[in-house]
């Protein structure tokens, strides 16, 4: 279920840069989200079989995102540092299961109301009116600026085949193509980041933007079409980056007993 998760996402990723290049260099194309890209299928040859196959993959990502952080199945440990690593890791897989509902209700005729901007911006609204809206939403704009600096920083001098069982020629080319991938992740999450603290500042929802937000903002600036190609071609690398994780990474899946030991160590960790 982890393969066919990673692979999946990796295959939205393609999509998503895929049709960010041919925008930028104007071939056609779109600076849409995930859930644009996907659309993108249905007019192709078995486009309503390709996008349930997608969603049926982006759920069992889901699935592994939620276990694996609960059950510490990639062995991060208890510190501050790894429980924060655990706990995007789980916030990621809801936000994967919303796009494996999304692919599946579109496979079946009934399409969202909006894209990726239009959810972001559903879900910034609801926060803003619990108490403390704006606090909330902006917490959350600078937790994911924070993650888009550490995508920055891996991409620039991380590991990013640390969890990777493959041989020296495959490492060869992996390597920088995760960097160039992570790198394009880290900027677009600190743009969307960005404008969710824009958002939380003047309490409007309305500022908020997704992933094909954020494209179409690097779209808009002087050099535009230069910042939009290399982040686009970025984006692609991940999604090329996430076939490989596909088929190489190490997935220790926990059994009963390890599951269980390790949410009791998770929670005494928390405790104190």
């Amino acid at each position: 279920m982890a393969r066919l998760g990673y692979g999946a996402r990796g295959v939205v990723y393609c999509l998503v840069g895929g049709l960010a290049v041919l925008a930028a260099i104007g071939s056609g194309g779109q600076t849409g989200g995930s859930r644009s890209a996907l659309r993108t299928l249905l007019d192709q040859p078995f486009g309503d079989l390709i996008i349930i196959a997608i969603a049926l993959g982006l759920a069992f990502f889901a699935a592994w995102r939620l276990i694996e952080p609960v059950t510490d199945a990639d062995h991060r440990g208890s510190s501050g540092k790894a429980l924060a690593t655990r706990g995007a890791h789980f916030l990621s897989g809801l936000v994967y299961a919303g796009l494996a509902l999304s692919a599946l209700r579109l496979a079946l005729g009934r399409p969202d109301s909006g894209g990726d901007d239009q959810s972001a911006r559903d879900w910034t609204a609801w926060l803003l009116e619990k108490p403390f809206g704006q606090w909330l939403v902006g917490i959350v704009g600078l937790a994911i600026i924070g993650a888009g600096i550490a995508f920055l920083l891996k991409g620039w001098r991380g590991n990013v085949t640390e969890k990777l069982h493959c041989d020296q020629q495959t490492s060869r080319w992996a390597i920088p193509v995760g960097r160039m991938g992570f790198m394009a992740r880290g900027v677009v999450f600190v743009l969307i980041g960005g404008f969710l603290v824009v958002a939380a500042w003047y309490s409007s929802s309305q500022e908020a933007i997704g992933l094909g937000g954020a494209l179409a903002k690097l779209g808009s600036q002087p050099y535009g079409q230069v910042l939009l190609g290399i982040t686009a071609a970025g984006l692609l690398a991940f999604g090329v980056f996430g076939l490989v994780q596909a088929r190489f990474r190490r997935i220790d899946a926990p059994d009963l007993d390890d599951a269980k030991n390790a949410v009791a160590d998770t929670v005494q960790a928390i405790r104190h």
